[in-house]
């Protein structure tokens, strides 16, 4: 990692990923952690997945997060700080009108920052089959969808 200030408007490398309709900006890339500024727009999401190698956290700076945590129902509004520990199942969801903003970090860094290479590549309109298996080949395993 390189000392320094990554300003406010901007990411490491003026590196702006487009994430399935969400905008991911990086601020911090080590070994050890990685953060990013994320924008949700509304009706936006991530289903239920795991990182099996990586702790991952959530700061909410604008609305409302509807969170499902190792299948239970819960929310978080800005201030909240979103605890995802490895291992563990998480979907978040943005049901409100307004647009989510947030920063996410992950510790260790692992696979992640290529995996978002590797889904901004992918295009506006991905397959869901191939954003699972990109995702399982780069440690986020996603949960089959829940039966009707």
């Amino acid at each position: 990692m390189i000392p320094g200030v990554t300003k406010s408007n901007s990411g490491i490398e003026d590196i702006s990923w487009n994430i399935l309709g969400q905008t991911y900006v990086p601020k911090l890339k080590s070994e050890n952690s990685m953060a990013w500024h994320a924008t949700l727009p509304k009706g936006t999401f991530v289903p239920p997945h795991i990182h099996p190698t990586q702790d991952e956290f959530i700061y909410v700076l604008e609305g409302r997060f509807d969170l499902l945590l190792n299948g239970v129902e819960t929310y978080a509004e800005p201030g909240d700080t979103i605890r995802l520990p490895m291992g563990i199942p998480h979907g978040i969801f943005n049901k409100t009108d307004t647009t989510i903003k947030c920063l996410f970090w992950v510790a260790p860094t692992r696979r992640l920052y290529d995996l978002f290479w590797a889904l901004h590549n992918l295009g506006p309109e991905p397959n869901p089959a191939d954003v699972v298996a990109i995702s399982a080949k780069h440690e986020v395993d996603f949960l089959p969808p829940e039966e009707a």
